[in-house]
């Protein structure tokens, strides 16, 4: 007797600052206007997809003391689309990326509670730690918090997010007072916004160090990995799910959905080249060379970007001095590794930085694509993919067309969305019990 197939689940990336998006190209629409917005979760919503996940950048990003000049210019706050969107969707998740760095706990989780009746049961939050003292220079906190700090605040941040979700009780009129007292947050508070839909929102989580992974385990709902080798996706989904029983989880109440790229063709020897082409629109000659100038920390122009890498040393003075501890061994370690990969396939800089950012996860026709999304899931290396076109908003057009059809005839993924199901149900989570009195202090 044959089982029905492991589900896959997709989630839709709207980019911002990353070296997928080819901003440049004629095809490209707006990273402010709305209706750039509205195109990609209707598109994503054509393709069934989970949810939309949108990035969020709390500074634009410098170079040489200047603004990025290659980056997208300007991105509005997450949750402003997220509430719009609501308007112009019926099913489709909504995620949107928040710091828990620089953000205060109870008013994040009003904010997303909010979101989470708006949208009537359609609400994440994908919880970031916001790696850097160059984003809190913008905030009153200011400055840096180390790696483990971070995730501490993390951890009390989430953990005090939810106590507040839980406080309205089923079919209490009023909430359970929350006192709250911890090494980051003192908070005595009745939560004014009644429980939502799903209780809380889906919590999404990104980080891939222990600390990351440990979060994870504890608190998300859904990781978004860097894994898209086969064999790695495989060796992280095991790591990761075998942490979930330390704190009383089941398999099933985690998934794990890596971030994908993909070129389509209508045969493999046209989605390679393609897919070459594309990777050249993506990493320009300035482009190899102001990604070297991050690592190395100095003025790297008089290199030629199709050149061997740099035989100089990096700067690492300024940044340590913003608050990078160990900074110094940590880019050492990183140009070696860079000068041997370099070396061991002879490439040059452009060609090296397009070998690290410009990889295309799927190329070939759809129906490769759509047998290897399948035998990831199938497999357990994964339990789908977030995926990420390299146009925005028309990323998504040819796969929610041409893939998405395969992969229903496989019988893995869904036919139409359930009404009135919300994100946790698309997901295929437990739902959200509150933790009752005992998450009263």
């Amino acid at each position: 007797m044959s089982r029905s197939p492991r589900q896959i689940h997709l989630a839709a990336h709207f980019p911002g600052v990353n070296s997928t998006t080819v901003w440049t190209d004629p095809a490209s629409g707006s990273q402010i206007d709305f209706a750039a917005f509205e195109y990609f979760a209707r598109t994503a919503e054509r393709g069934l997809f989970d949810y939309v996940f949108l990035a969020e950048g709390l500074r634009l990003r410098e170079h040489k003391g200047r603004v990025h000049e290659l980056d997208v210019l300007g991105r509005p706050n997450t949750l402003a689309v997220l509430a719009a969107l609501t308007a112009v969707t019926d099913h489709v998740g909504l995620v949107g990326t928040l710091s828990t760095t620089f953000n205060e706990p109870y008013e994040l989780a009003r904010q997303l509670a909010s979101l989470d009746h708006l949208s009537g049961g359609r609400a994440g939050w994908n919880a970031v730690t916001s790696s850097d003292a160059f984003h809190g220079a913008n905030f009153r906190r200011g400055g840096f918090l180390a790696h483990a700090d971070r995730y501490e605040r993390a951890k009390e941040f989430a953990a005090l997010s939810k106590k507040l979700w839980d406080s309205w009780d089923e079919g209490e009129a009023l909430p359970r007072r929350i006192r709250h007292s911890g090494p980051q947050f003192d908070v005595d508070a009745r939560f004014d916004v009644p429980r939502s839909p799903q209780g809380r929102p889906v919590i999404v989580q990104a980080g891939d160090s222990a600390d990351g992974r440990d979060f994870g385990a504890e608190h998300a709902e859904v990781i978004f990995s860097l894994h898209q080798d086969f064999d790695a996706a495989r060796v992280f989904y095991d790591d990761v799910k075998g942490r979930l029983a330390a704190w009383g989880r089941e398999e099933d109440s985690l998934k794990i959905l890596p971030g994908a790229t993909f070129v389509i063709g209508d045969t493999a020897a046209e989605a390679h080249e393609r897919s070459r082409e594309i990777a050249l629109q993506q990493v320009r000659p300035e482009q190899a060379l102001t990604y070297l100038e991050q690592v190395w920390g100095r003025d790297l122009s008089g290199y030629d970007p199709d050149g061997p890498l740099p035989d100089v040393e990096p700067d690492t003075g300024a940044e340590t001095a913003r608050g990078w501890a160990n900074r110094h061994a940590a880019v050492q370690a990183r140009i070696a590794s860079l000068r041997e990969l370099s070396e061991a396939e002879g490439l040059s800089v452009r060609e090296l930085v397009i070998r690290l950012t410009a990889k295309h996860t799927f190329v070939g026709t759809p129906e490769f694509i759509a047998g290897e999304i399948d035998r990831y899931v199938q497999e357990r290396a994964t339990d789908g993919f977030t995926v990420v076109g390299h146009l925005t908003p028309h990323g998504l057009d040819e796969f929610a067309t041409r893939v998405v059809p395969l992969l229903q005839e496989r019988g893995s993924y869904r036919d139409s969305y359930d009404e009135g199901a919300t994100l946790r149900d698309l997901l295929g989570l437990p739902a959200a019990v509150p933790a009752g009195a005992a998450v009263a202090q």
